[in-house]
């Protein structure tokens, strides 16, 4: 992506990417808390931008429409001050919008073993790519083509076990770690 300008990482968006159910949204919101960053949801941001949810526009317009959507969502916020932002579990499939990643964030993937988030996925019925569908096998499928794809996010985080305070505290080393944070004094 040559028109996109790279930034110094330390002042770039933290990202979080990683199938669904991971807990993006709800470690993200504590994380953008602990960093004192704004935060950001692509998927509430993406239900804001079409006035329609997810499943209404899965149901209405298509994924390759939500897709599209998702990708003007993403290139909004990636342009945009460096915030936290919860990407929805496809948003890394976009050409596109990986580039921009790239550029203009840091990545962290939020990986969990398949049989919790399969576990976690089946309180909400709000996931199109579930709807009648085992979840745990649909999650399978989804790691397969996915995994290798999220695998080039700048550092990878599990986040199977524990609360959420210790997924937060993963990732901020992590960062710390990959030089995108500053060191407190």
């Amino acid at each position: 992506m040559s028109d996109v300008e790279p930034i110094p990482v330390h002042r770039r968006t933290i990202a979080l990417v990683g199938l669904m159910g991971v807990g993006k949204s709800t470690v993200g919101r504590r994380l953008a808390r602990r960093l004192n960053l704004p935060f950001a949801d692509g998927d509430i941001e993406i239900e804001e931008a079409a006035a329609m949810t997810v499943s209404d526009i899965f149901a209405e317009l298509g994924e390759s429409e939500f897709r599209a959507g998702e990708a003007r969502v993403m290139r909004r916020l990636l342009e945009g001050p460096r915030l936290i932002l919860a990407t929805g579990g496809g948003a890394m499939l976009n050409a596109e919008t990986r580039g921009l990643l790239k550029a203009r964030a840091v990545t962290v993937w939020m990986r969990a073993d398949l049989e919790t988030v399969a576990q976690r996925v089946q309180r909400r019925d709000t996931r199109p790519l579930l709807r009648g569908r085992d979840p745990l096998e649909a999650l399978t499928a989804l790691a397969e083509a996915r995994y290798p794809i999220y695998s080039e996010a700048d550092v990878m985080v599990d986040v199977a076990g524990g609360a959420h305070a210790q997924a937060v505290d993963a990732i901020v080393a992590a960062l710390e770690a990959h030089g995108a944070l500053r060191k407190r004094a």
